[in-house]
Formats: structure tokens, sequence, C-alpha cells
């Protein structure tokens, strides 16, 4: 077991911040940790990567309590935070082999060749890190975070600030370090989590409210109901719409422009259709409006905004 977090609790002051929570990482993959601010998300990845103690419950990474080995748990934890701290005035090598006398790393010199090959750092590496573009400081993060060959890695926000080929080449590293090691990251992308994520962990307000496989967990919130966007040829009444089998409410959005929620997963499409054919008007488009991570993500937490820019 990679991670084992047991009824954990975290307590400032006054402040719950977690409120006994529990979950499981097995082994190899990518986990994505999702929480609006002060859900307690940073918290528990603090206790995970020992920065900080719980005030209640366990947890051990590869086998170790975080309490009991911290020095044994950190050798097994490779760590990227969201303000990836560099030596700026170091150069790349100099920097990565600075990172490996600590961890005694026998072989070094090859080490350091294997990391800034794995993250396709070989065309900076000559450079001064301050002289590094976003991206380029993000591969030199990772590289020492992994340079240790840890089993688990822990990422809070790696791709933030990153351009659109950055992000391509960032994701499809993180995706492949996770067919090896367990990874668990932090982001407030929501595309982030579909592209590279196969779990998803929601935290609010210090508990958990979700931790499904990501495939998953649209289609079991969804199964309770969706929304159709139909445009008619002519005026359509709600009360015709809401005499549907299925539907829940039905909203004006335009001129014959009709916003419909269900209360089922059933297709209602043709029942659309065929009232609005007894009326002897067309439907002239209708689309489903597929529920997404980010809705969810809403829907669980009570979020009014989060990010889906990048």
């Amino acid at each position: 077991m990679s991670i084992q977090v047991n009824k954990v609790a975290k307590v400032y002051g006054q402040q719950r911040a977690l409120n006994g929570v529990s979950f499981d990482i097995p082994g190899s993959d990518v986990v994505g940790f999702l929480g609006p601010n002060g859900a307690g998300k940073s918290t528990m990845m603090k206790i995970i990567t020992c920065y900080i103690p719980p005030t209640e419950g366990s947890v051990h990474v590869c086998g170790l309590d975080v309490m009991k080995n911290s020095i044994e748990v950190r050798r097994q934890i490779g760590y990227l935070p969201e303000h990836n701290p560099l030596y700026l005035d170091m150069y790349v090598k100099e920097y990565l082999s600075f990172i490996g006398e600590i961890y005694k790393i026998p072989n070094l010199k090859k080490r350091v060749a294997e990391m800034i090959e794995q993250v396709g750092l070989g065309p900076e590496s000559h450079k001064k890190i301050e002289a590094l573009s976003k991206g380029y400081r993000q591969r030199v993060g990772l590289a020492q975070a992994m340079i240790h060959n840890p089993k688990v890695l822990i990422l809070d926000e790696p791709t933030s600030g990153l351009d659109p080929n950055q992000l391509v080449e960032i994701r499809a590293l993180i995706k492949e370090i996770g067919r090896e090691k367990t990874v668990m990251l932090s982001t407030h992308i929501m595309q982030e989590v579909e592209a590279i994520c196969n779990r998803t962990i929601i935290i609010n307000k210090g508990n958990i409210v979700a931790d499904k496989p990501t495939s998953e967990l649209r289609s079991s919130i969804q199964s309770g109901g969706y929304e159709l966007q139909v445009e008619f040829s002519g005026v359509i009444s709600r009360s015709s719409l809401l005499k549907i089998k299925g539907v829940a409410d039905a909203q004006e959005d335009g001129k014959n422009m009709w916003i419909i929620s269900t209360n089922t997963s059933e297709d209602i499409r043709k029942d659309v259709a065929e009232m609005a054919l007894q009326q002897q008007i067309a439907v002239l488009t209708m689309s489903k409006k597929e529920q997404r991570l980010e809705d969810i993500f809403k829907e669980l937490t009570g979020a009014k905004e989060i990010s889906t820019a990048e």
C-alpha cells in the first residue's frame, strides 16, 4: 500500500481543518486530490509529506508511519510544491547534483543524466535555472523530486502557469511516471484531472465528499438527470414540456429556445420531438448537455466558481 490515511483529523486552535479523513492509494496510479480553498487539501498533503503532524488518526507511506518514521518516509516521497523552490543562481546539472548529494545517491553523474533525459531538460541543461522558462523550471522541479527514485510523488499544482505546449508535455510526463509510481497531485484545472488522473478524491470542509475512478465520477452523478437544449420552429408552452415524463423543469433560453432539466437517466429526446410534432412544430436543434467534471465539483462542494483556464 503506497498511501494509507486512516481517520485523520487536524485542529488549528478552534478550527478543524480535517475531520476524520480516510483513503488508501494501493500502488502505481495518478490520483487527483481536489478541493476549494480552505477545504483541507494542503493540510492533508503536508501531513503525508511529514511537514506537519496530524492531531488524530494515522498516515502510512509504503507501510511506514509518518510520525514514527518520518526520515524513512521522506526517502520514499518526492515532493514538488506549488511554488517551486529552486536555487536560481545554480546551473541545472549543478542543482540536480546538489540534491543528489543530499540523498547520497551512488553513481550520481549517471543519475543526473538519466533525469535530464527523462524530463526533457537536455537542450537547457547547460543553463542557469534563472534563465529557464516556467515550463523548464517545472521540469527541474520534477527532476529533483524524482532523482532519489521515490515510490510516491506528491505534486502541488504541477502545471500552474504553463503555456499550452508545456501543459501537454508535462501532463504526458506525469502520466508516464504514474505507470511505475504513485502520483498524488492537486490542481484547480478540471481538464487536467480528466486528462491524466485515473482516480479523483474531492475534499470539502475537511471531509471526503467523493472518491471514485475519474471515469465513473461523472456518470455516477449524471445518473440523476441531465439537461437538453432545444430550439423549436415555433412557440412551445412550458406546461407542454413539463407534461413529458422525466422532465423536472424547463426554462426559456431565447426565442423558441428551451433548457429542459430531467430527473431521469432515460433518453427523452424522442418524447420531446413527438410532443412538438403533435403541435405541428419542428425541432430545429436538440443537444444533450453533458455534465462536466467542474459541474460535479461545484455540486459536491457548493463552490461558486472553479478555474478551467489553461
